[in-house]
Formats: structure tokens, C-alpha cells, sequence
């Protein structure tokens, strides 16, 4: 067979990595068999994650075209909530494994922050005739999510390296 330049005579297989077909995954949650209970770990944290922000959307009703500060304050917490969880456990738990991201971050914070809640009042105030209210909000949304990830980041680091280096918490 002529040697053909697209590289498709050297393709290999999906499920082979260049290193081979028993390559370490990058991400230890992918190896066959570990998939369950970080599935498990997802959904709990999500549960729990969702009857949060259902709780405080209960306490702080929002009616017609009113500011959406209910979701605002979830989705701004809940970017800095993420910033400083991620900065705790790739500096100070490095070993604490695929649970407690899967657990925390992508369940709890997943299903505490939402998207597509954000997005359904911008296309309410859109079509409720507050255009001012649905664009300030649509930006306001960003900044804190933005802002939020940055200041749980820094805060996180900044009290991490006056708690000193890694090993030397009791």
C-alpha cells in the first residue's frame, strides 16, 4: 500500500494513546471502574448543591421584572466558593483524590451555580420590558463569576502561604 500523507495508514485506535493502549488516563476518574462512585459523588453533591440554591430562591422571591439577586449572589458565591475549593485542593490536599472534586465542585457547586436559570431571567426581563435591568444583569452576572473565581483563588492562595508551606500544618 503507498505510503499516504493524511496519516490515516498511521491512525490508531480511539482507545490507544500514543504512549500505548495501558497509558496512565490523565484524569484517574476515567480508568474503567472508578466511574460509579464519582457518578455517586456527582449526584449527591448535586442534590445537595440544587435544594441550596432552591432554599434561597424560597427566601428571597423574585417576581416579574424585578433584579434577579437570588441567582446573582448563587452564581457569584458559588464562583468563589470554586475558586477557593480548587486552590485548597491542588495546594493543601493534592492526594485527597477524585471524590472530593467530583463531590464538591462539579456536584455541589454544579448544581448550586446555574446557567441556565441566569439565562432564562435575562430572556424574562427581555420580554417582561426591562431591557436596562436584563442587560445589567447579564453583565453583573459575569463580573461576579469572574471576580469570584479570581478572589477565591488569591483569598485561598494568600491564606494557604500564611498558614506557611503545604507539610506544615498540624
Amino acid at each position: 500500500m503507498p505510503d499516504r500523507h493524511d496519516g490515516s495508514r498511521h491512525r490508531r485506535p480511539r482507545h490507544e494513546h500514543a504512549e500505548g493502549a495501558h497509558a496512565e488516563h490523565a484524569h484517574s476518574e476515567h480508568v474503567p471502574g472508578r466511574q460509579v462512585p464519582v457518578l455517586a459523588a456527582v449526584a449527591v453533591g448535586g442534590a445537595a448543591g440544587a435544594v441550596a440554591r432552591y432554599g434561597i430562591e424560597r427566601a428571597w422571591p423574585v417576581e416579574g421584572t424585578d433584579f434577579p439577586w437570588p441567582i446573582l449572589l448563587v452564581n457569584g458565591v458559588g464562583c468563589l466558593l470554586m475558586g477557593v475549593l480548587m486552590t485548597v485542593l491542588a495546594v493543601r490536599l493534592p492526594g485527597a483524590g477524585p471524590l472530593a472534586g467530583a463531590l464538591l465542585g462539579t456536584g455541589f457547586l454544579g448544581g448550586f451555580t446555574t446557567f441556565s436559570h441566569y439565562t432564562d431571567n435575562v430572556r424574562e426581563l427581555f420580554q417582561g420590558g426591562a431591557p436596562g435591568t436584563a442587560v445589567a444583569y447579564l453583565l453583573l452576572t459575569v463580573v461576579a463569576a469572574l471576580g469570584g473565581v479570581l478572589a477565591g483563588v488569591l483569598g485561598a492562595r494568600t491564606l494557604l502561604s500564611a498558614d506557611g508551606p503545604a507539610g506544615d500544618h498540624a
